[in-house]
């Protein structure tokens, strides 16, 4: 990641409330409908050879339920038939049963080593589809959510190896030419992997255009371009221009690159490994009063081949004529009169440098030079471990209620432990696929994904502090490449307690987010509205302005619960065999 920017998210202060309450549990009905499916739907459980973490993240916790970001309160599932079945409200007391758009071609149940069907929607008139068995459709489907102008027609198939599921897909036009551009996502056996998991991740970058040849007009695959990693991407997303792409992982991804690439990455790689196993050129220590500096010189160097010039705020030290070994300006200013110097037997130079101001450490020798290493004596060293002493503690926090109690693991709950370590988002140019942006998340937890505008990236939900906030990459703007649109008030902290969650979701209008179980339970968590009665707080005796609501709803199924996502104004639940519509919100 040499050369890239390395850069942060800049939180919004307007949209954060220190002062918020908390949830209040309501009781409040909500009204809850449920369709019948015709046939169930098409859920691949994993094989007895998909037993890593990886596997089950991307492939047993799959959304089989796809909500069609360009016309809202429109989803779409594969049966196990193989048909896409769509579900388009207008009217919740009025639900049609699911109508079929789509057939697969090809009979799922005929491939063993199959995955589940994945589909994505590029744009209002374009969908990308994967049967699950390695082979990808673009399909033309013309205005969705209208039964009169809905019609799915395959402009492009091809087969592209071993099965995968599609992360993402984006259609644009670039120099008057119709592109659309997929990513798909493997887990493959690495044989060389002996220590880990023995796989590791592969997104498959595919960019599919319009060729017109004599009169012919097709689709072909215009580039393929393999990128690998060592676990699940939990965000991965094309830039709508189809110039780019972001990662949100644990473990980094990189290009696989060509022999002639991989040659001149491995000479860069060994020069770095040449330069780090160079010794410190010095090696300097330190008392309140002096500082002692020892050099390394030839063997042939005699006492009359050395110059060593003191000033106030400079040294200088140079062997024969060549040009100076040590040079530069003094972190502090030193009695440049009483400084000495002596050659060891062990043929190294010893210098003494008495500080001018006694009592304060240097953090550094001579300002700006990293050729030096600093060596901290047993008693400097018992000295800063004893002047740290009340930052922590051997036992669980023995007295509680002392002005400054050490911190330890028994103030922390067990909903703010992490499973891992930090993540890290990085942005990847398309032309020299190279990482251009990095952004360590650190303890930011990723959430959740969401499309609030179809036109611009899925947005990411991360959690800082209690909070989970609500973030919107921009590709075209550079000064503001992710901006924090949304606050969840108290949400990172509320999921976390969630032990058996499976899905998170957010309304594109930020009015609510959600979660589920693995079975019926699902809850609502609505932000903050004005009460249109008076409330008053018993312990503090204000009138409170508006209050944040938690509601439960609890599904009459026994199945799991396979696909989840969320619309302005309904919540969709997929099981196995019926699809739940929830009415969070009243339209406007």
């Amino acid at each position: 990641m040499a050369g890239a920017a390395h850069c942060s998210l800049r939180t919004k202060r307007l949209l954060l409330d220190p002062k918020f309450e908390g949830y209040k549990l309501s009781l409040e009905p909500l009204a809850c409908y449920q369709l019948g499916l015709d046939a169930a739907v098409a859920e691949v459980k994993l094989r007895d050879d998909q037993y890593t973490l990886d596997h089950m993240r991307a492939f047993g916790m799959y959304n089989y339920l796809h909500l069609d970001s360009w016309s809202q309160d429109n989803v779409y599932y594969v049966d196990q038939f193989g048909r896409v079945m769509n579900l388009s409200v207008t009217l919740d007391t009025a639900l049609q049963k699911p109508r079929e758009v789509f057939r697969l071609p090809t009979d799922l149940t005929a491939c063993d080593n199959r995955l589940c069907a994945s589909i994505h929607f590029s744009s209002s008139t374009w969908v990308t589809l994967s049967d699950g068995t390695g082979r990808l459709y673009l399909i033309k489907s013309g205005k969705r959510g209208n039964s009169a102008s809905e019609k799915w027609e395959i402009v492009f198939n091809e087969e592209l190896g071993s099965p995968f599921i599609i992360a993402h897909s984006v259609s644009f036009v670039k120099s008057d030419r119709h592109s659309v551009a997929v990513l798909l996502l493997r887990v493959e056996k690495d044989e060389l992997d002996t220590k880990g998991s023995g796989f590791h991740i592969t997104l498959e970058w595919v960019t599919i255009a319009a060729i017109s040849k004599e009169g012919d007009h097709r689709y072909e695959i215009l580039k393929r371009r393999f990128l690998q990693g060592k676990s699940v991407p939990h965000y991965a997303a094309i830039e709508p221009s189809g110039d780019g792409l972001m990662i949100v992982s644990y473990k980094p991804f990189k290009f696989m690159q060509d022999e002639d690439d991989k040659l001149e990455e491995n000479d860069d790689a060994k020069a770095t490994n040449e330069m780090k196993v160079v010794d410190p050129l010095y090696y300097w220590q330190q008392t309140e009063d002096d500082v002692t500096v020892t050099v390394h010189i030839p063997q042939d160097i005699t006492k009359d081949d050395i110059k060593v010039r003191f000033s106030p705020d400079n040294i200088c030290v140079t062997l024969k004529d060549q040009p100076p070994l040590v040079e530069g300006k003094l972190y502090s200013s030193v009695d440049h009169e009483s400084c000495t110097w002596i050659i060891r037997e062990n043929k190294s130079l010893e210098i003494s440098l008495i500080k001018k101001n006694e009592g304060p450490r240097w953090p550094e020798l001579i300002v700006g030079d990293t050729r030096g290493e600093f060596i901290m004596d047993s008693s400097q060293c018992s000295e800063i471990t004893e002047s740290l002493m009340h930052l922590t503690s051997e036992v669980m926090n023995p007295n509680p209620e002392k002005e400054n109690p050490p911190c330890n693991a028994q103030e922390l709950e067990e909903c703010d432990a992490f499973l891992e370590d930090s993540a890290s988002l990085c942005r990847f140019d398309g032309d020299t696929l190279k990482v251009t942006h990095v952004i360590n998340l650190g303890s930011n937890q990723y959430l959740f994904s969401v499309v609030v505008d179809p036109r611009e990236m899925p947005c990411f939900c991360l959690r800082h502090d209690v909070d989970a906030l609500l973030w919107q990459p921009h590709s075209d703007q550079p000064e503001n490449m992710w901006e924090h649109i949304a606050t969840f008030n108290a949400l990172g902290y509320v999921q976390a307690s969630k032990q058996d969650k499976k899905f998170m979701a957010c309304a594109p209008d930020y009015s609510y987010a959600a979660l589920c179980e693995c079975l019926r339970r699902v809850f609502i968590y609505r932000q903050p509205t004005p009460l249109s009665t008076v409330l008053y707080n018993r312990k503090e005796g204000r009138q409170v302005g508006q209050v944040a609501k938690q509601l439960v709803a609890t599904l009459e199924a026994n199945d799991p619960i396979l696909g989840f996502q969320a619309t302005s104004e309904r919540l969709f639940v997929l099981t196995t065999k019926t699809l739940f519509l929830i009415k969070v919100n009243s339209g406007n």
